[in-house]
């Protein structure tokens, strides 16, 4: 049977526990960030007089040196750190994709050319790199955004175009070719729906590893101060470690727990396309 003919696994059952973790995590990362941020009552820019409150029954978990509620800018800013995980990462897979079935289809000098230049992207250290360019063009926001999406592609272009080297050769492919489909059409129909679940686990790493290196940077004091995210929050909580612990611990679990999850999910997805594979 053509493998691009093939039924949609469901996510939940092909997954492995580990997956099904990083799934929950995941999820309990966006319900944070979407139904808890929507409908709290206390805004994460609101000071009162409860400086440095210990987690209560009236602020869930405390409040920071200014009186804001914790719970309120866990919530609001992890809005800002999946932004920037989800978008960073469509950035690099579109690119990626773009890259690696291209030269996965074509090969020859283009394949070498252009994977010789994806090496030479791969070389440069993307986190001293992201900060010179951020210390360079401003904090905004979306500048990271889009910094970290053009550093973080060749991950995606080297194991898109391993995967289409080989599937190229499959005989669903080259019946497609002989009965006239166009390169478009191959690649589109024929080649990348295979590719998917690897496509999807290099999105969920990526994702991860945008909000890391997004954490490192405003931990560095180069964030979007008019977009706190979690780096910013734990940034602002480190001079009150130890007698207002709260502010700074919350941050920090919610964003060790979404990239745990992140990886995870990669990894089940991972692990679950195997299995497909080694019984299709």
């Amino acid at each position: 049977m053509n493998p691009s003919q093939a039924k949609p696994w469901p996510v939940w059952r092909a997954l492995n526990p580990s997956g099904r973790i990083g799934l929950l995590f995941l999820v309990a990362a966006v319900v944070l960030c979407t139904v808890v941020a929507w409908t709290l009552q206390q805004s994460p820019s609101t000071m009162s007089e409860s400086l440095r409150e210990p987690p209560s029954a009236t602020h869930w978990l405390g409040t920071d040196d200014l009186g804001r509620d914790v719970l309120a800018r866990v919530a609001h800013g992890g809005q800002i750190s999946l932004m920037v995980g989800a978008f960073s990462a469509s950035i690099a897979v579109l690119i990626g994709v773009a890259v690696g079935a291209a030269c996965g289809y074509v090969g020859g000098a283009f394949d070498a050319v252009v994977m010789r230049i994806t090496e030479a992207f791969q070389i440069i250290p993307r986190f001293f790199l992201a900060l010179i360019v951020v210390a360079l063009v401003g904090s905004g926001i979306w500048k990271i955004i889009l910094v970290l999406g053009l550093l973080s592609w060749p991950a995606t272009a080297r194991v898109v175009r391993a995967q289409v080297l080989v599937l190229r050769k499959e005989e669903f492919v080259l019946a497609a070719i002989m009965g006239g489909a166009s390169t478009l059409r191959v690649i589109g129909r024929h080649i990348l729906p295979n590719v998917a679940p690897i496509i999807a686990v290099s999105a969920s790493l990526q994702a991860g590893s945008a909000i890391l290196l997004e954490s490192f940077i405003s931990f560095l004091g180069l964030g979007d101060v008019a977009h706190p995210s979690w780096g910013l929050l734990l940034q602002q909580g480190q001079l009150f470690i130890r007698d207002g612990w709260w502010i700074s611990t919350f941050p920090g679990l919610a964003l060790s727990l979404t990239i745990l999850g992140l990886n995870l999910l990669g990894d089940g997805i991972r692990a679950a396309h195997g299995d497909t594979a080694s019984t299709s």
